[in-house]
């Protein structure tokens, strides 16, 4: 039997047993922006939320984000809350409120000038400031708050997503012991040595064993997480059984490989996107020529300069090229607070002119970059009318652009180019695989994808179809929740809260305690 929204919904009213199930996030799923004087709801891009979101909807429960919209306040009540999606409400999002200097240190600060660089080894160096820590801590403490308020009443399984909340585990099991929680490491985790230049790394680590299951992409990154354990705490490795054992808590560590629901490629591309693909080939003047797509947001971890430089090694080596096909990236922009990622977009539209005057025409320019945010209908009429898609990145825990490609892909043709230094590259093996890092191989694979037979693309494409439809987003959910469900029992809360959550009072207590507790610990030296 395969897996569909509907087995996920068997799968957690028997593996949830009644708790309810709260995912945390930074981002949240739905947003709610001004727009010419009108407020509009938008689903914003990336892998995260447009994986989890089908989720929650064959699941329910409360889903706990930052609200970033400038209308969230306007359209949330006054605890935050709205129903969502707006069509068809099935799950509640739980806004939480960050002010500026909050989302400064938190978010651009630790979460993404420390700990992204630092488990992303693309030779970018992190940065590790105090005040971006503190400001980590706080929020995490602001979101663990949050989700002790959603779960007042009852049993909860709370989900934690990535590497912004990897002190909220401990966090919320100090205060409701009950509680089940498990987090999803949707980045690279590195090795050891990489890891201990970080100068909190105790407590972050301390803070992800609060979780009752700890999974990542692929089981390489969870060795490296177990290394990295072993080597840095005092605790005991269970090999067989692949778990840490610590202060008498037990945390399972797995691979879980995400993935995407195949079927909202149909629901994308509707039935007139042959028609739109003919409007966007003339308004970017793509004529009939063959077209090759990046899709991603331009992060120096994706490999955008590396494919662009490939783009030019192809027309260089192989001049017949010129004036006939179309290299197209849809670049969303990303992070521009940080000096790095607006550096990054200036370089990308300077190397792609450079390309496009060298070898383009008054008629025909080679690379067409659109710097700029799409939705899913437009990016999935891009990779269907695409001869291949392009995915260079460097380091990256998974990329769910390779496996949108080939759900979008009905026709059994197009070529996926794939970096083999994503998670992704172990699943949809029948992927041209490249070494991003070398130029001429990379461009190779360009001129691969340009003239690879019908058949061939046709025999690769239909293997990775059906390893995608099998392995979609619901089978991802289903596992991960029978995972827990196998390995947890709840924990009785000691008298005399007992079963009921803790008052907002109680809450308060916890949570200075543990920031007690926290400053006690670092004055000491003690993880």
């Amino acid at each position: 039997m395969g897996w569909s929204q509907e087995r996920l919904e068997q799968v957690a009213q028997t593996r949830l047993g009644g708790a309810k199930l709260i995912v945390v996030a930074n981002r949240e799923p739905y947003i709610h922006r001004f727009r010419n004087g009108e407020v509009q709801c938008i689903r914003p891009a990336g892998g995260l939320t447009t994986a989890l979101d089908p989720v929650m909807r064959a699941c329910g429960g409360v889903w706990v984000a930052h609200g970033s919209g400038d209308a969230d306040r306007q359209m949330a009540d006054s605890a935050g809350r709205v129903r969502v999606p707006p069509d068809d409400p099935a799950y509640t999002l739980r806004r939480v409120w960050l002010s500026k200097e909050q989302e400064e240190g938190y978010y651009y600060g630790f979460a993404n000038s420390g700990l992204w660089p630092l488990c992303h080894q693309v030779y970018a160096r992190p940065t590790f400031d105090p005040a971006h820590w503190a400001a980590y801590k706080e929020v995490n403490e602001q979101f663990a708050a949050a989700v002790l308020e959603e779960a007042r009443g009852g049993p909860a399984l709370v989900f934690v997503q990535d590497y912004h909340f990897a002190l909220l585990p401990r966090l919320l099991k100090d205060a409701r012991p009950d509680l089940v929680v498990a987090q999803f490491w949707h980045i690279p985790w590195p090795n050891p040595e990489l890891f201990r230049v970080c100068p909190w790394g105790k407590e972050i680590l301390d803070g992800m064993l609060g979780n009752d299951l700890m999974s990542f992409h692929i089981q390489y990154h969870c060795n490296n997480f177990l290394e990295t354990v072993d080597r840095t705490l005092e605790c005991r490795i269970d090999r067989e059984r692949f778990a840490v054992e610590r202060n008498g808590q037990c945390t399972k560590v797995r691979p879980h490989p995400i993935s995407v629901d195949p079927r909202l490629a149909d629901e994308y591309l509707g039935a007139n996107w042959f028609a739109r693909a003919v409007r966007l080939r003339k308004e970017l003047n793509l004529g009939q020529r063959p077209v090759l797509v990046g899709v991603d947001r331009v992060d120096y971890t994706k490999g955008i300069p590396e494919r662009l430089e490939a783009v030019g090694r192809l027309l260089d080596t192989r001049p017949e090229w010129r004036g006939q096909f179309h290299f197209v990236q849809l670049g969303a922009p990303s992070r521009t607070d940080l000096d790095v990622y607006r550096e990054l977009n200036e370089r990308v539209q300077n190397m792609a002119a450079g390309i496009n005057l060298k070898h383009g025409t008054a008629d025909w320019q080679p690379v067409v970059v659109l710097n700029q945010h799409a939705g899913p209908e437009d990016i999935f009429v891009l990779y269907r009318m695409a001869a291949g898609c392009v995915v260079t990145s460097l380091h990256d825990g998974m990329n769910l652009v390779a496996k949108e490609f080939v759900a979008a892909r009905g026709d059994e043709q197009g070529v996926l180019v794939l970096s083999e230094f994503t998670g992704a590259a172990r699943e949809l093996t029948d992927a041209v695989l490249v070494n991003p890092f070398d130029v001429q191989q990379t461009a190779d694979a360009l001129h691969a994808a340009l003239t690879m037979p019908a058949d061939e693309q046709r025999r690769r494409m239909r293997k990775m179809r059906a390893h995608v439809d099998d392995h979609n987003i619901f089978r991802w959910a289903g596992m991960l929740l029978s995972e827990v469900g196998k390995m947890v029992e709840p924990v009785p809360l000691p008298e005399p809260v007992g079963l009921d959550s803790p008052s907002d009072e109680e809450v308060g207590h916890l949570l200075a305690r543990h920031r007690a507790l926290d400053s006690i610990r670092l004055a000491m030296g003690v993880a």
